[in-house]
Parts: C-alpha cells; sequence; structure tokens
C-alpha cells in the first residue's frame, strides 16, 4: 500500500510542474496579444486620415511580418520575432484605419458593440479550446480550405451581385474564425514555449478578424 501511495504522490508533484508551465505559458502569449491589440488600435487611430493605397501597402507590410515572425520564431530569435508580431499588429491596423474612422463617423456605436461582442465570443471559444481535452490538431486541413472559400466567396462577391452578400460572408467568417480560435487556444494548451510567439500573431488574427466581421454585422454594409 505504502508503494502505490508514493507512486500517486510522485505523479501528483510530476503533473504540479507541467500544469504550473501551461499557466506561465498561457499567461505569456495572452500578455503578447494583448500588446499586438494595443498596437492594431494605435495604427487605426494614427492611420485614420490615410488613402485606400497606403492602406493596401500596410496590407502587403502585415503579410512580410507574418511570414517574417514565422522564421524568426523557427531560428530561436525571439526578440526579432516579438518585435515582428508587434509591427504586424501596427501595420493591420494602418490598414484598416480608414474604414473604422467611417464607422466611427456614421455609427460610433458600432464599434463599441463589435468590441465587445469580440471580447465574449473569443474569451468563450477559447474556453472552450483550452479546457477540452480532445487534440483537435485535424482541424487544421479543413480550416484552411474553409478559409479558402471564404476568401473565394468574397473574391465572387465583389464582381456578382449576391443578395445580403455582407452578410454571408460575416456570419460565415464568424463560424470559420470561431473554429480557429478554438483550434488555436487548444494548439497553445499543448504548445511548447518556443512556439508562444507563433500562437499568439495566430490568436492575434483570430481576434482582428473576429473584430472586423462583427463590425460588418453591427455597422451595417459600407464599401
Amino acid at each position: 500500500m505504502s508503494t502505490a501511495k508514493t507512486t500517486y504522490d510522485d505523479r501528483a508533484l510530476a503533473a504540479e510542474p507541467i500544469e504550473r508551465d501551461t499557466r506561465a505559458l498561457l499567461g505569456q502569449v495572452m500578455g503578447l496579444v494583448a500588446v499586438a491589440v494595443g498596437f492594431a488600435a494605435l495604427g487605426a487611430y494614427l492611420g485614420r486620415d490615410l488613402s485606400g493605397a497606403t492602406g493596401l501597402v500596410a496590407f502587403i507590410g502585415a503579410f512580410a511580418c507574418i511570414f517574417g515572425l514565422n522564421f524568426a520564431a523557427a531560428k530561436g530569435r525571439e526578440q526579432l520575432a516579438i518585435g515582428l508580431l508587434f509591427g504586424l499588429g501596427l501595420l493591420l491596423g494602418l490598414a484598416v484605419a480608414p474604414v473604422i474612422a467611417d464607422y466611427a463617423k456614421a455609427d460610433p456605436s458600432a464599434l463599441w458593440q463589435a468590441a465587445g461582442a469580440t471580447a465574449a465570443f473569443v474569451a468563450a471559444c477559447g474556453a472552450y479550446g483550452y479546457v477540452t481535452r480532445r487534440d483537435l490538431s485535424s482541424w487544421a486541413r479543413t480550416l484552411f480550405w474553409a478559409l479558402l472559400g471564404l476568401i473565394a466567396f468574397g473574391i465572387v462577391a465583389i464582381f456578382v451581385s449576391i443578395p445580403n452578400s455582407h452578410i454571408i460572408y460575416a456570419v460565415a467568417g464568424l463560424g470559420i474564425f470561431g473554429a480557429f480560435t478554438i483550434f488555436d487556444f487548444n494548439r497553445l494548451r499543448r504548445a511548447s514555449p518556443n512556439g508562444a510567439i507563433a500562437i499568439a500573431a495566430s490568436i492575434f488574427l483570430d481576434i482582428f478578424n473576429v473584430f472586423l466581421l462583427l463590425l460588418e454585422l453591427f455597422g451595417g454594409q459600407r464599401d
């Protein structure tokens, strides 16, 4: 009996540091996400008078940051990867700044409603993804193709008149990025510290897209 008790205690003691490490990683990732969101808000404020062409350049720069931070993280250059994550937030904020400014002038309440709904939506999806014991890595391929399908629909809707296309796009997008949020928090639960920055970037992009989709719903269609 004493042997069984010792084994149980050893397992409990071994699990405790793992649980602490998991909580520490969660705190690290969400701290990075919070700062990236702050940079996005700063970019949206600074770029409120920018032109659409400048916003397109900012989007291209944001894509470069995504590839750069993943490469830097893979090479172990943590500080560079963090800098690129924050640059990603700033550039995406600059890219959508004219759109945000348009909503702010036409319907300021839509911004606050979208922000509040984003927080609740991401919290609910993230909590489920983090606490579930299932390994959701098999979702990756399905989510990738679903995202490509959403992009294709958005392009078609530009050239073809589809009734309520913006609502269809927004609702479908929320479903896809809600699943992405669950998937990314599930990855976080199983990740090593080396993957913190890449996962923080993924969660930030989930939040960013959910906010824009909810803004589309709360604020009505904008060109």
